[in-house]
């Protein structure tokens, strides 16, 4: 197993939102490096870009899921940036306009040179759903590393939370899944697994790889 190095720790308390896309064309510059935050609306990415940044207005937390329809970039330094990507599953919009939105999102995940990683984040309780299943396939056939965040975990007593981590990683396996893919269980609300999400995003995000 690859060990990860101790690159410099970052302080993503000092994070900044930078820019919204709605296609590839205007995003940033594709230089430094890029670690993506994508999962199904109800999957908590909001709340957890706010809880890792300490400021509960950077990401935008709706009622309305699926409202967030733009590639929003967060600097964390000049080099270095967050992308929250859409939300999908249950925005109740158009299928014209959620096709869309998949484009955009697709172009964005293959075509993106700057991008280390993804963080694919599922309701602990409703884990490896079609949408997180199509990501995760997309991630491993590139080449992407991705790590799994299995939000919520609030929700649920540690021991049928490790029973969901253990679950999805043999899930994973089975699939052929595993590669490259990593999960963890997180809950905004506590705080639950914050270290560890910091220890995952300054290893991919450190500039000399």
């Amino acid at each position: 197993m690859q060990t990860e190095p101790h690159p410099e720790k970052l302080n993503y308390r000092t994070v900044q939102f930078l820019t919204s896309a709605p296609t590839l064309a205007e995003c940033p510059e594709d230089t430094g490096a890029e670690v993506a935050f994508a999962g199904r609306s109800n999957a908590g990415k909001s709340s957890a870009i706010n809880a890792l940044t300490g400021n509960n207005k950077l990401a935008r937390t709706s009622k309305t899921p699926g409202r967030t329809q733009l590639i929003n970039f967060f600097r964390v330094s000049d080099q270095q940036r967050l992308v929250d990507l859409p939300g999908y599953g249950y925005a109740k919009v158009a299928r014209s306009m959620k096709d869309e939105w998949q484009r955009h999102l697709a172009f964005y995940l293959e075509k993106r040179e700057c991008l280390r990683g993804l963080i694919l984040l599922m309701d602990i309780r409703q884990p490896l759903k079609e949408f997180d299943l199509q990501m995760l396939t997309w991630a491993v056939q590139s080449g992407l590393p991705a790590h799994i965040l299995l939000t919520k975990a609030d929700k649920l007593k540690n021991g049928p939370a490790n029973n969901t981590r253990f679950a999805v990683e043999k899930a994973l396996k089975e699939q052929g899944l595993d590669t490259g893919v990593s999960v963890q269980i997180f809950s905004s609300t506590k705080k639950t697994g914050l270290d560890k999400l910091e220890r995952k995003l300054n290893a991919w995000l450190a500039l000399e790889q």
